[in-house]
């Protein structure tokens, strides 16, 4: 569907994403050691949890490995269940529980921010991103435990996934403000998650692109670097 999408006579897309900007918020926010290590060397985030969830050294994390510690990366993010990661791993509950374990044994920041922002969301009544966007979560308190459950992976969400959208709208607003500064006829159409998409002229893109990439890295200053990654196409699919 997305090959539908084209600019119009004269111009070319330029799309930016942001590299990981979920996790690199976590590993601020949890402040945990291993993830800003691994984020600040500019290491293969994947294969570092592979190594150190499943005891390897990192040069013989395989890919079907790295693919695993991927699925409890980003489950971690979305406060994915055991029953959750075992099926999306095809493995049983039980291994998913010990991958789950593991992780947060060696991640202990990303433990105790976890353990701590659902204890602070029940007792506030409300989660706050970064930049104090709140939202309030009543279910903590709920008599029904999956309400409940709900609750506390919202709790952890939230100042996440949350956060990762401030950001991505303070971006926005600084490519928005340069290009009007410098007169040009690129424009913002799209916007989807960590994607920002630009239509510009021909000739623009140069210019364009280093915009993007400098007021996407500069949106936040956090305790690792944010990534922004930029392509072109002549439409949304071929945007990579």
């Amino acid at each position: 569907l997305r090959k539908v999408f084209k600019p119009e006579q004269g111009y070319i897309f330029v799309d930016a994403d942001y590299s990981q900007i979920e996790l690199r918020v976590l590993a601020h926010i949890s402040k945990d050691k291993n993830m800003i290590e691994a984020f600040c060397n500019n290491e293969d985030i994947h294969a570092q949890a592979a190594s150190k969830v499943f005891n390897i050294p990192l040069e013989e994390v395989t890919k079907e490995e790295r693919t695993k510690a991927k699925a409890v990366n980003f489950g971690i993010v979305y406060g994915i269940s055991e029953f959750g990661l075992g099926e999306q791993l095809g493995v049983s509950r039980k291994k998913a529980k010990e991958y789950i374990e593991q992780y947060l044994d060696k991640y202990s920041g990303i433990k105790e921010f976890m353990t701590n922002i659902v204890e602070e969301t029940k007792e506030k009544g409300y989660v706050e991103t970064l930049y104090h966007r709140r939202r309030y979560v009543p279910e903590l308190k709920s008599n029904n435990y999956m309400v409940r459950q709900f609750g506390g992976r919202v709790a952890m969400n939230t100042p996440i996934q949350g956060t990762a959208a401030d950001i991505m709208k303070i971006a926005m607003l600084k490519v928005f403000k340069e290009i009007e500064k410098r007169g040009l006829k690129s424009k913002i159409v799209l916007q989807v998650h960590d994607e920002m998409m630009l239509e510009v002229p021909i000739g623009e893109q140069q210019e364009i692109q280093e915009i993007m990439k400098n007021c996407m890295e500069s949106a936040a200053d956090l305790k690792v670097p944010l990534v922004a990654e930029i392509s072109e196409a002549n439409n949304w699919y071929d945007c990579k």
